[in-house]
């Protein structure tokens, strides 16, 4: 699943009141972490995640690889803290625009 620029948008427009969910620590990305950020996925479809990597080609890789693990969109990365998005297929809650 593609988002179109216009759906990235609104996105990050609800991404700005959102606290983080999910804190990946110092032992990175593990099952416990991945089950969390399925859990919190279900839940909310859109979620952010606050990472503790320092290095910015290391915190790239995470974000590529929870992004792919997951099978959700990257909507925002600023700094340390990532937002995506994965739309729940039985209950959506976020209605995206066309």
């Amino acid at each position: 699943m593609s988002l179109s620029k216009n759906q990235i948008k609104y996105l990050r427009s609800k991404c700005h009141d959102l606290k983080p969910v999910v804190m990946l620590g110092q032992k990175g990305l593990t099952e416990a972490v991945l089950n969390e950020l399925d859990i919190a996925l279900d839940h909310h479809e859109l979620i952010k995640i606050k990472l503790s990597i320092d290095d910015r080609d290391a915190r790239k890789q995470v974000i590529d690889e929870i992004c792919r693990r997951c099978e959700a969109e990257e909507v925002q990365s600023i700094g340390k803290t990532l937002s995506i998005y994965l739309a729940n297929k039985k209950d959506p809650v976020i209605h995206l625009p066309k």
